[in-house]
């Protein structure tokens, strides 16, 4: 398979089994906007609970927050999003597409951008200008007199507002962290890779508030803390990275700046990033509000506006790592077989479940173990369509890592087979202990 065949391989396979659909394509579809499908909902679903299982449940100086899309305009003023969230942009006189300048494509509008103006054939491009790329509304019932607010880009500054908030209500001690999965929105001018870059999207990002002069041993702490995470979701180790920024890539924020990268079919790119803020947005909105933002501790006395670590991944991007990271092709029994090996935690179905043949109460036996596997909050399938080998190629499809067959055996013992997606390993396993057979090397 040639790497560059992958992106439109996962376009396929995301379309054909359920689990990314282009937003409103009966209508001709929206740019850069994508529906989670049936499989993929349970895909994105899990990496969230894995990410907030790791960062909230599993700590105990670490609190969740679930803040609004539409926030007090003064909130991106201060952050700097109005002034400084911008792009250069130009413009095709010819085709009227508009580009990144940064990021000028080979060929615009079918020809190559022009070096010397007068040949026709050339595209011609204009002056670059700033885009802001955050998406601007009204509330209020009439426009003319509505404030204008803006889609939020990011969902850090919920945490800094509402710092002092969770603070006081969770009675935590710097140093905590605030963390918070949702949308966020952001006016692409060349969005695409599928769901590498898109106008809407879902960010988890969790703030740390430190005591300055701390804040260097907790950057490395987390720096090693995320990248453990993403390999404990099967992502392959050799292709992640980390890309630490020079003085020259730093935002305007940070004192320190690190990205985990992963190696697509279209070369390394930002997955995560972890960076220290400094104090930078606290006292940013200190200014804007005119409220302290200060961490007091009564225990000895002592007040300081703390230093922020933030970790930012985007959903989107961790489903599609999965994604890319899991597809293989290969050749088994003289057939090709496409296979998602997903690690069985974030597996959208854990467990599918035939029936042999539709005979000797097979479909019944087969049916009602289903029934016990989703019962016990196992999300399983059940097939009885077609040859058993096409109902595997189906599941392999679909990233599902046991196939459960019931067969001419169960009925005199009551044990079913069990194949691994991987391996295609077969064993024998009593129907009574599936469950647990299961939720050992779901959870293990």
């Amino acid at each position: 398979m040639a790497e560059h065949d992958l992106m439109e391989k996962l376009v396929s396979l995301s379309k054909r089994r359920g689990f990314v659909f282009q937003s409103s394509e009966i209508y001709g579809g929206t740019g850069s906007v994508w529906d989670y499908g049936p499989l993929g909902v349970e895909l994105k679903r899990n990496v969230k609970e894995r990410w907030w299982s790791r960062m909230v449940h599993q700590r105990d100086d670490v609190e969740g927050l679930d803040a609004a899309i539409l926030m007090h305009p003064r909130v991106w003023e201060a952050s700097g999003h109005v002034e400084g969230f911008t792009d250069p942009l130009v413009e095709c006189k010819t085709c009227k597409k508009r580009f990144r300048q940064d990021q000028l494509p080979m060929q615009a509008c079918g020809r190559k951008p022009s070096k010397h103006p007068g040949e026709v054939d050339e595209c011609e491009l204009g002056e670059p200008r700033l885009f802001n790329l955050m998406f601007k509304t009204f509330m209020g019932p009439v426009e003319g007199d509505a404030a204008t607010i803006f889609l939020r880009p990011e969902t850090a500054q919920g945490s800094y507002v509402n710092f002092l908030n969770v603070q006081t209500a969770s009675r935590q001690k710097v140093p905590f962290g605030i963390a918070q999965i949702g949308k966020a929105f952001r006016n692409e001018i060349t969005p695409g890779n599928f769901i590498f870059r898109t106008r809407e999207f879902e960010q988890a990002e969790m703030q740390f508030f430190v005591e300055p002069g701390s804040d260097d041993e907790w950057f490395e702490y987390w720096r090693e803390e995320r990248m453990a995470w993403h390999q404990s979701l099967g992502i392959r180790p050799e292709r992640l990275r980390f890309h630490e920024h020079g003085p020259d890539e730093l935002a305007h924020y940070a004192k320190k700046a690190v990205d985990i990268e992963y190696e697509f079919s279209f070369g390394w790119k930002e997955l995560e990033g972890i960076h220290n803020r400094t104090d930078f947005d606290l006292a940013r909105h200190e200014e804007y509000s005119g409220k302290r933002l200060e961490y007091i501790d009564t225990g000895v006395g002592k007040r300081f506006r703390p230093f922020v670590i933030e970790t930012a991944v985007g959903v989107d991007r961790t489903v599609l790592v999965l994604l890319a990271d899991a597809y293989h092709e290969e050749e088994v029994e003289g057939d090709t077989r496409v296979v998602l090996r997903l690690h069985p935690a974030v597996a959208p179905i854990k467990a599918a479940v035939f029936p042999l043949t539709k005979k000797d109460g097979q479909p019944e036996f087969a049916r009602k173990l289903a029934d016990e596997l989703r019962a016990a909050s196992i999300p399983s399938f059940y097939d009885e369509a077609g040859s058993i080998g096409r109902r595997y190629r189906r599941q392999d499809e679909a990233g599902t890592p046991f196939g459960i067959t019931v067969d001419g055996q169960t009925a005199e013992d009551s044990s079913v087979t069990i194949r691994d997606r991987d391996t295609l390993e077969q064993v024998r396993v009593d129907a009574g202990k599936v469950r647990s057979w299961l939720l050992d090397r779901i959870h293990g």
